[in-house]
């Protein structure tokens, strides 16, 4: 099989009874299988597709093991040449997957693709997490052809050029399955979210290519699984965030990176207090303690992604402040960048 189409599913019966079609519908079982792998659900989603959806590959795990480890372990299962990520909340379209596998099978030097990602609540929109491909600035704050910060623009063309970018979006995420393997997949301490950035980082800096691209669209919900005023989204985001920075910055960036970021995260954290979020606020600070934690873990990790860096100057990271441009230049949009 060339390809193998993976959703990973938590206690998601409604959303894929609304989107699973789709993707049946238009997927070309010649091409590629449909994967659902279930972490741990207690929501009938098994039966429901046992029933429903008998042609859908079911891998069973026995308990929740979030977004990065899911993808590991159902990964492990998978024999096609490339992997498909794809949200369950995620509407596809005729003829999705075919310029992204053109792509792939164009350049071995392309590790990862994702295509143009659309609001499904508003689709003449991009979505937040992904739009038309992701970049970070050297803080490690990232952002979207299509969205900067909260700033979410309509998709007009403007970035229907295929581009390099430094991260694809895990809500549809083509990948090679081998080196999805080979390079360690997602970092399963993450959980949930920014696990596909730093994975997409560390494939960047050994050499790899992502792209996106923009001439096949799908249309993402977005927020599905937590709201984005969850403290434990927050607390995720904040944590996995500085991992992903110690993890992945050069030697010679990663003190003063690091001495802006007590600042900025510390205003943030005041801004959720101020704008009536106090759990959000306190969720900014344990994350800053957790990840103190568990650096002393992740040393090997840093070592070894420093080792393996041929890439030390990525193009795709921005080498000026995101939120300087956004709030004091008032650049709001990427094509003002």
């Amino acid at each position: 099989m060339k390809a193998s189409v993976v959703i990973l599913n938590w206690n998601g019966k409604t959303l894929m009874e609304e989107f699973l079609p789709s993707v049946i519908k238009n997927t070309p079982p010649d091409i590629a299988e449909i994967v659902v792998a279930d972490n741990g659900s207690t929501d009938n989603s098994i039966a429901m597709l046992r029933d429903k959806y008998p042609s859908v590959r079911l891998i069973t795990f026995d308990r929740n093991y979030g977004f990065a480890e899911g993808y590991n372990k159902a990964i492990s299962a998978i024999d096609s040449v490339y992997t498909v990520l794809l949200n369950s909340d995620v509407e596809v379209v005729p003829n999705w997957m075919d310029i992204p596998l053109a792509v792939l099978d164009a350049s071995p030097s392309i590790a990862a693709v994702q295509p143009k990602i659309r609001s499904r609540r508003n689709k003449k929109y991009f979505e937040y997490a992904g739009a038309a491909g992701g970049f970070i600035d050297k803080y490690g704050y990232p952002y979207c052809r299509g969205r900067i910060l909260s700033v979410v623009e309509e998709d007009n063309g403007q970035y229907d050029n295929p581009v390099d970018i430094l991260w694809a979006t895990g809500a549809c995420l083509f990948i090679r399955t081998g080196i999805y393997r080979e390079e360690g997949g997602l970092d399963a301490g993450f959980f949930a979210h920014q696990e596909e950035i730093d994975m997409c980082w560390r494939l960047r800096s050994r050499g790899y290519r992502i792209v996106c691209t923009p001439e096949s669209t799908v249309y993402h919900v977005g927020g599905a699984t937590l709201n984005v005023e969850n403290p434990r989204k927050t607390f995720l985001n904040f944590r996995n965030n500085l991992l992903m920075l110690y993890k992945n910055l050069p030697e010679k960036e990663i003190k003063k990176v690091f001495r802006v970021r007590y600042w900025l995260d510390a205003i943030a954290a005041v801004n959720f207090f101020i704008t009536g979020h106090p759990k959000n606020a306190a969720a900014v600070f344990r994350a800053r303690r957790e990840f103190h934690r568990l650096k002393k873990d992740y040393l090997t990790v840093r070592m070894e992604n420093l080792q393996k860096t041929v890439i030390s100057e990525i193009p795709e990271i921005r080498r000026k402040s995101l939120l300087y441009s956004f709030y004091i230049e008032r650049k709001q949009k990427f094509s003002q960048l």
